[in-house]
């Protein structure tokens, strides 16, 4: 075991000087802002980190260990209830992750746009989110440059295609201005690094002597500060934290929404990501020990509101024990707009049997028609659609993407 109690010891950023020569054409900027942006500036170069020892404060590491027995125990809860939950809180990870970056969408939006109808932007990337977040579950037990390339290729593939599951070949900076790189909050890497610190990182990733939670944290803090992608890698990124939670057996049967955790307060999430760069690494594992609890009490108010919808449902609903519309029922949970195509598929029966099979949850008022033509006609549960807004409204949301 190669973590201490000790204060923290990590290496900071290094620096190098590149050229620049400026693409933006006269007149596009004044006079004043392209003499900014002339000349060399300051890449970043991360510290090789897959064989150092990993030194946090005592503090820090039984605060991470009893929030990974939460995360542990929250999983355990839901073992026996997979089906309709796992589906439910991995979609609301996933819209949590992308709310860090402002791409917001309602339930229902995010909802129908899986049914394939035609999403708006925001929605569609969330989808895509979802869809990384699914790749990086499948991925877990061997995280390797491709499958975090195959991670980012499920995020993107629906947004930017020709970017999608390629490493950069530009230079790309954080904050500042679109002109050049020179006064940017952080300036990652140039890209000629950038395959060779994924692969110090994967190794990293490889260790089996570092707390999971602590683990998760330092390498998605350097996944960040690597910067591998043009775009998306923020959520690239938390995806990966996922990976790592359910390659290392923390969690095994749910994704715990962890960015929802993180949302609560980004501005102090973005600062840790700051001062994991100049050699502090325990602030990062705070603040993912302060989103896992977080996370936890928000997930299991959601499921809480879902079990208590679907007892209710028991009351309302006029069909005999074991009619295929409870199955229904169940199905709404993690999926609470649906069509008759769906249905079909999901339960195995006829699609002119559909309708005649809902016809009990329409009448008790728990489906309501949300596109009322014939040929693609879709319905919609206003209540789970309601917990699970309110879910995200529970995690808030400030500061700026990173």
């Amino acid at each position: 075991m190669t973590v201490t109690a000790e204060a923290p010891n990590w290496p900071g950023l290094t620096y190098e000087q590149r050229p620049w020569v400026s693409q933006i054409l006269p007149g596009v900027a004044s006079r004043t802002q392209l003499r900014r942006h002339q000349g060399p500036y300051r890449a970043s170069i991360p510290a090789r980190i897959a064989n150092l020892p990993v030194t946090l404060p005592a503090e820090t590491l039984s605060a991470s260990a009893d929030a990974a027995n939460e995360v542990s125990r929250f999983d355990a809860e839901m073992g026996g209830e997979i089906a309709p939950f796992s589906a439910v809180l991995l979609r609301s990870e996933a819209a949590a992750s992308s709310q860090i970056e402002n791409l917001t969408a309602s339930a229902r939006a995010i909802s129908e746009a899986e049914l394939g109808r035609r999403p708006g932007s925001n929605a569609a990337q969330i989808i895509g989110n979802v869809a990384a977040m699914r790749a990086a579950l499948d991925l877990s037990k061997n995280v390797t440059a491709q499958a975090i390339l195959d991670m980012h290729a499920a995020l993107m593939q629906g947004v930017d295609p020709q970017q999608a599951g390629h490493w950069r070949e530009e230079q790309v900076w954080v904050g500042g201005s679109n002109i050049g790189p020179h006064q940017a909050l952080f300036v990652p890497p140039h890209y000629d690094h950038v395959e060779p610190a994924i692969d110090d990182l994967v190794r990293f990733i490889a260790r089996d002597d570092v707390p999971v939670l602590a683990h998760a944290a330092i390498a998605h803090a350097q996944f960040e500060t690597i910067h591998p992608f043009t775009d998306g890698n923020g959520r690239t990124g938390r995806a990966l934290i996922h990976a790592m939670l359910r390659g290392n057996g923390l969690t095994r049967n749910v994704t715990v929404p962890m960015s929802a955790g993180l949302l609560i307060d980004t501005k102090r999430y973005f600062d840790a990501l700051t001062t994991y760069r100049t050699g502090n690494p325990a602030q990062i594992v705070d603040r993912l020990t302060e989103a896992a609890f977080t996370a936890v009490a928000n997930g299991r108010q959601l499921v809480a509101d879902l079990r208590a919808l679907r007892a209710d449902w028991q009351t309302r609903v006029r069909a005999r024990k074991g009619a295929m519309v409870w199955r229904v029922g169940d199905m709404l949970l993690r999926q609470p707009v649906i069509n008759a195509n769906l249905v079909s598929k999901e339960l195995g029966i006829a699609t002119p049997n559909v309708y005649r099979t809902i016809k009990p949850l329409i009448d008790a008022g728990i489906l309501t028609v949300s596109h009322p033509a014939r040929r693609d006609r879709v319905w919609r549960s206003a209540e789970v659609l309601a917990a699970v807004d309110a879910f995200a409204a529970r995690a808030g949301r400030r500061a700026q993407p990173i």
